[in-house]
């Protein structure tokens, strides 16, 4: 494909064109193996917030819950009170569900219990093989390892961490990578 402009376009991912909010995300950022118990904790946070919604309201809000959830750094979130959960329940700027700020704030002290650091934990769980999907009718919602780690995330405390959750956790944070056989970001 070529623009009007007469530069090559990129082929995406069909969900990464269809706003300039994805072509950024997916360009830059989804499918990028992630490490960090911090980065790793905000990822596990937002996927959780997305449940039920579309990921580009999450995206749209990500700052807002940057500030909101003190930048995703679970030893602050973990302390979070009652009067922490009001303000986040008046907070516009975020996805106002009780439900998905108590299990950030639970997740927050789950994280801190580890034995190991969060993101090691998670990527424990990739994949040993992982066939690139030739189109999306070929992506799966839910794999064993996504089970796996639902399961394991369950047992160490943490909650509102279901198998679909855990398996977009692992294709944001490129703990698999989901991108078709025809999008630029295959390798």
């Amino acid at each position: 494909m070529t623009s009007t402009s007469g530069r090559k376009e990129l082929v995406r991912c069909a969900w990464g064109d269809s706003t300039p909010d994805y072509v950024s995300y997916h360009d830059d950022e989804w499918g990028t193996p992630l490490r960090g118990v911090n980065a790793m904790y905000e990822r596990l946070c937002l996927e959780s917030f997305q449940s039920g919604l579309s990921w580009i309201t999450i995206l749209r809000k990500r700052e807002n819950f940057r500030a909101a959830f003190a930048r995703f750094d679970p030893k602050l979130v973990a302390e979070f009170d009652g009067s922490d959960v009001a303000r986040l329940m008046g907070d516009a700027g975020i996805v106002r569900n009780r439900a998905k700020i108590d299990a950030a704030i639970r997740n927050a002290g789950a994280v801190l219990a580890l034995d190991e650091p969060l993101d090691e934990l998670l990527w424990s769980f990739k994949p040993a093989k992982h066939k690139r999907p030739r189109t999306m009718s070929d992506v799966p919602a839910v794999t064993d390892e996504s089970k796996a780690m639902a399961k394991e995330l369950k047992r160490r405390g943490f909650v509102f961490l279901g198998p679909t959750t855990c398996y977009a956790l692992m294709q944001a944070t490129g703990i698999v990578d989901d991108h078709i056989a025809t999008c630029w970001r295959a390798k």
